[in-house]
């Protein structure tokens, strides 16, 4: 007999005892996401974490733990709605040129993201975009997921992000903002995304899920794992990052991270705390089972 469990595991070259991470942590998550499903269909669950927190890792399991209970879930990622490269180079001559990096609100083709939604609740067949990290652009064809949906896992850094108080944007809080957006007119654009259309996604959440790391120390770790494991997947792909364009690349990402780290705990519905070795500190209140690894 299979073991979906154990096969997820081996594909993600875990370690054989992360088996104990999905039945202490990820199955009372996918327990509640299932009591939930029943009210709402699809229930869209919103995964936030900074980057290299294991928020598609979370998605993959959540997947396997829900198809047994007859639950048909799908993993749309952030990532996947980037703009294309010509798209953001166009940005970046119109509006700012930092812009045309990928990351930050603004960089996501959100109305797409609103347009999937619906068709998912009206029951209508769906083509999921992707979007190619190493080469830096959307891939040509999506994956077309057809018949209905219970349960769309929405995941991202930023996912359920809200905007900063229009004081907090004056002072720049890294290199990148002090040399590059002088007058912060870049990080003000953004703030503006996430106050607008983004604001709109958001809302679409029905259950927040938040795996906080310890630290925006921690996602450059994690994100430098994360550009070694794609260099070994695609060697010699053109946007593969060296570590100056790597600490360039994380600065996009800095303020915003560092912001939802301090005020979105106490507004998610379900918080996990993420240890340096990327596993659950402690199962969170509110989901069954509990019981501590530390």
């Amino acid at each position: 007999m299979s073991d979906p469990v154990a096969e997820l595991i081996a594909a993600e070259r875990l370690p054989e005892d992360y088996r104990e991470v999905v039945e202490q942590f990820w199955q009372p998550l996918a327990q509640r996401i299932a009591r939930e499903a029943t009210r709402r269909k699809p229930l869209i669950v919103g995964v936030n974490g900074a980057q290299g927190s294991g928020k598609s890792t979370l998605c993959r399991f959540l997947e396997v733990l829900l198809e047994p209970q007859g639950l048909r879930v799908v993993t749309l990622s952030l990532d996947d709605l980037y703009r294309t490269r010509a798209e953001r180079a166009e940005m970046a001559a119109k509006l700012h040129p930092l812009f045309a990096t990928r990351g930050v609100p603004g960089t996501h083709d959100v109305s797409m993201a609103l347009a999937l939604i619906e068709d998912m609740r009206a029951g209508r067949s769906v083509t999921l975009p992707r979007f190619d990290k190493s080469v830096d652009d959307r891939m040509a064809e999506g994956e077309t997921i057809t018949g209905p949906v219970d349960v769309l896992l929405l995941e991202g850094w930023c996912v359920g992000a809200v905007p900063q108080d229009h004081a907090a944007l004056a002072e720049p809080i890294n290199r990148l903002e002090a040399e590059e957006d002088h007058g912060g007119t870049w990080r003000g654009l953004v703030n503006n995304a996430l106050a607008g259309d983004y604001a709109d996604l958001f809302a679409q959440i029905d259950l927040l899920v938040m795996l906080k790391v310890q630290g925006f120390e921690a996602v450059a770790a994690n994100r430098r794992l994360q550009e070694k494991k794609l260099a070994e997947a695609n060697p010699g792909a053109p946007a593969l990052m060296d570590d100056a364009a790597l600490t360039r690349f994380l600065d996009h990402y800095e303020r915003l991270t560092r912001h939802q780290l301090t005020e979105m705990p106490a507004r998610a519905d379900v918080v996990f705390e993420i240890g340096p070795d990327q596993r659950p500190l402690r199962l969170p209140d509110g989901l069954e089972g509990a019981r501590s690894i530390t």
